[in-house]
């Protein structure tokens, strides 16, 4: 019996392989590689397919969240108002522009931002808000939207996570004042390597975010802004990425497919995440339970892998040492009881079914 992995970057590359190799060679038959019109190209097509006006390809996912709010003036001094339970990526592109982390609790059911606490959050201090769409799950952004209303605070997705999603009619990426996107491997639609694109609806964002990228240039060696990041997508990756965008869709069709199964597998211990419309685009499967270890024990037993995003709140990460933050109550319980199961497009329907039938022979302690 093969062991099902909780992801297979092998199958998924296999599936797309020759569209793929076609693009590395046309890259490399071109001898352009850094910001030429392959990156151009992938720009202007990512963006509309998100329904945004501009996008930025710059290294990662991180340092797009970090040059989304450095586009917007944030800095020390400031606060901005993010969820815990994300993984200490939009953290880490705090403390990269010197700004200060105020969390705030997520909704018990959907794991996202909730309103009310951010609402809660806001101060004098505050300069924006980043609601991740987390799991695949878009944030409810109609209401986040509603809370900054008359704020002169910035609203910023992380959409690291959600590439596709759409919440009525507009998707991931288009929502708010501008949006980081990571193309890691791993991601709905990942690279071949590192990659990241910030996309927004204002032109002189979009400068601004061009000159961040590369040294603050407003051309070759003059420097207009700051401080600014060598981050650049390459040219091959964003020819890759051209390549992998028109299956997206269809990739994310087959995600809700395996999540809509999963969720269809009754059991008392388990919690499972609400399988709803496009808003979910299953980049990860993640369920609850208070017997979380004995469940992955089970599951390794069968063949079958899983994993924990996130084990660690981020409001409790060593690196803050004597920090003191608000509690969350909610985060806090959930961060020991998430579990993440195989989903992604390649898994065929009887591993589908596996892995079903694993959870539903679950004897709970």
């Amino acid at each position: 019996m093969e062991f099902i992995k909780l992801n297979d970057l092998n199958r998924h590359t296999r599936a797309c392989r020759e569209a793929v190799m076609a693009a590395i060679t046309r890259v490399v038959d071109s001898g352009w590689f850094i910001l030429g019109p392959e990156l151009e190209a992938f720009e202007r097509e990512f963006a509309a397919y998100c329904g945004a006006a501009h996008g930025v390809g710059v290294a990662n996912g991180t340092e797009a969240i970090e040059l989304a709010l450095r586009a917007f003036d944030v800095g020390p001094g400031d606060e901005v108002v993010i969820a815990a339970n994300a993984g200490f990526y939009a953290a880490t592109a705090l403390r990269a522009v010197g700004a200060t982390p105020v969390y705030a609790d997520v909704d018990e059911r959907q794991l996202t931002l909730a309103p009310a606490a951010v609402a809660a959050a806001l101060g004098p201090a505050t300069r924006a808000v980043i609601a991740t769409h987390l799991y695949g799950r878009m944030a409810p952004m109609p209401a986040l939207k509603s809370v900054l209303a008359g704020r002169a605070v910035a609203l910023i997705e992380d959409c690291a996570q959600a590439h596709g999603a759409c919440l009525d009619g507009v998707r991931a990426g288009a929502w708010a004042d501008a949006a980081g996107f990571s193309f890691y491997p791993t991601k709905n639609l990942g690279a071949l390597g590192d990659g990241g694109m910030v996309t927004c609806r204002d032109p002189d964002v979009a400068q601004r975010l061009r000159r961040l990228r590369q040294y603050g240039w407003s051309q070759k060696y003059v420097v207009v802004e700051g401080p600014a990041r060598n981050s650049r997508l390459d040219e091959l990756q964003a020819a890759v990425l051209r390549a992998k965008l028109p299956h997206l869709d269809r990739w994310n069709r087959r995600r809700r497919e395996i999540a809509a199964a999963y969720a269809g597998v009754a059991h008392p211990r388990i919690r499972h995440p609400a399988v709803t419309g496009d808003d979910y685009v299953a980049h990860l499967y993640v369920l609850r339970t208070g017997q979380r270890d004995d469940l992955g024990r089970h599951l390794h037993a069968n063949g079958i892998g899983s994993d924990v995003h996130y084990p660690v709140l981020d409001s409790r990460q060593p690196v803050w040492r004597n920090a003191r933050f608000a509690p969350l109550p909610v985060s806090e319980a959930a961060v020991g009881e998430v579990l993440s199961l195989p989903c992604y497009p390649e898994l065929d329907d009887a591993e589908v079914a596996r892995v079903c039938a694993a959870l539903a022979s679950w004897q709970a302690p």
